[in-house]
């Protein structure tokens, strides 16, 4: 079942649920589709305008390891080029030189420049600075990016884009994870890896941190239409800090909230306390988009006939004076029953969700495995893997499987470990893991 709010104009929110349990049941799940669309309804119509709310930062490696080939190097000056020219008039940027320390590059003297023709020219001449040397850690290049961004505390909408090729070798992992505590919530990253010595986990503890995306670009040469389009999203995007507000009754417990749409990321334990029996999960920036998040709700026992509100559930953007705006909101409803049929029947959006994190779980756990040479553990594993990517309709995630594994029967999850695979393939299948398919409609 679907229901739908009265909504903000830009944003609302659906629930899809079955509300119905069985007598003894406690568990309530319901998909909440949140839909931004005309957000930048309101604001002045003028590109320049638009980007005066906007900053980026680009950080690109320049550890000695970019060399090699040198290509690489190019390729990155190049991308970082493309993504200056996408650059809307009005927005702050700065480009960062990243080895085991952090040098602005441009503009320099640890502020942002304002976009627009000048200044854009001026920053891809500056990309010559952009040359390989040295180590790296990258949580120098994390805080010199907060600090640039700090230089303007009147823009909402704070955005990264992190590119390296290798390890974070020059730092402890406690100094990289002190950082990524400092920096949470002030801005966002896509973080990029190029080539395949760069490690994935940690990747996507920065991206997961940062609410951003993480990705592989195996050939250096797709750099710049990866950045690209990386830049022209992050120029979509208007609205900045929005939450998803949950408020349940007296005794119900939230076991845990999950975005499962675009991508798998649990935002469990990023709760913050928003009043009596309220916690706010962060959502980060905004464009016209819209995305699947999996609610999970444990209630307190009541008898057949009872119904109560399980949970409400509010997207909110908090207001100068310390208030939250509600954008939109939806309610999460338990109904106990003792009709089989009625408390039996799965909504088919948590279904269909459901599969998808295991199936991210499968190809992570099974990848995990073949790296540790457990190769029965492994084919497990992705055989189940193939069954989820099959039954759920995610091609995408299929295709990445079938260069890892020889599919023998994808119905029953039938595979075996392919010869020679190549450590790109590997390494795509397991960072595009967490990318989903949405329902059917």
């Amino acid at each position: 079942m679907a229901t739908q709010s009265n909504s903000h104009p830009g944003f609302s929110v659906d629930i899809f649920q079955n509300e119905y349990l069985a007598d003894g049941a406690r568990e309530v799940n319901a998909i909440v589709t949140v839909t931004a669309t005309g957000t930048a309804a309101g604001l002045p119509s003028t590109d320049g305008a638009r980007g005066a709310d906007s900053a980026v930062v680009i950080m690109v490696d320049c550890s000695g390891s970019m060399d090699y080939p040198p290509t690489k190097m190019r390729n990155a000056r190049e991308a970082t080029a493309v993504a200056i020219d996408a650059l809307r008039d009005g927005v702050a940027f700065a480009v960062v030189k990243g080895t085991h320390e952090a040098v602005e590059v441009y503009p320099g003297e640890g502020r942002l420049a304002v976009a627009g023709q000048a200044t854009r020219e001026q920053a891809k001449q500056a990309l010559r600075k952009l040359n390989p040397a040295g180590g790296t850690a990258i949580g120098t290049w994390l805080s010199l990016a907060d600090r640039l961004f700090e230089t303007r505390p009147d823009i909402a909408i704070r955005h990264g884009i992190l590119l390296t090729d290798g390890r974070n070798e020059h730092e402890k992992p406690r100094e990289l994870q002190r950082v990524l505590d400092e920096v949470t919530g002030r801005f966002t990253v896509d973080c990029r890896g190029v080539g395949t010595d760069w490690e994935i986990d940690e990747l996507r503890r920065i991206s997961s941190a940062l609410l951003g995306t993480v990705d592989i670009v195996a050939e250096p040469s797709g750099l710049a239409e990866d950045f690209r389009s990386m830049m022209e999203k992050t120029m979509g995007k208007q609205v900045a800090d929005v939450a998803l507000r949950l408020w349940t009754p007296a005794n119900a417990v939230v076991k845990y909230v999950k975005q499962v749409a675009p991508t798998v990321e649990d935002l469990t334990g990023r709760r913050a306390e928003a009043g009596p029996r309220a916690g706010d999960y962060p959502t980060g920036s905004w464009g016209d988009e819209s995305r699947d998040y999996h609610v999970c709700v444990e209630v307190p026992n009541a008898p057949v006939g009872n119904e109560m509100l399980a949970a409400r559930i509010s997207l909110v953007l908090p207001r100068p004076d310390g208030n939250s705006e509600v954008l939109s909101q939806g309610l999460v409803r338990a109904i106990w029953t003792d009709d089989l049929v009625s408390s039996t029947r799965i909504s088919p959006q948590v279904a269909h969700y459901t599969g998808q994190a295991e199936l991210s779980a499968a190809v992570q756990e099974g990848m995990a495995a073949h790296r540790a040479g457990d190769v029965d553990r492994a084919t497990a594993k992705l055989g189940i893997a193939v069954r989820l990517a099959h039954e759920t309709g995610n091609e995408g995630t299929f295709k990445l499987l079938q260069k890892v594994v020889d599919v023998v029967d994808a119905k029953e999850g039938t595979v075996r470990f392919r010869k020679n695979v190549s450590e790109a393939d590997s390494m795509t299948l397991e960072t595009r893991s967490t990318k989903t398919v949405r329902v059917k409609k």
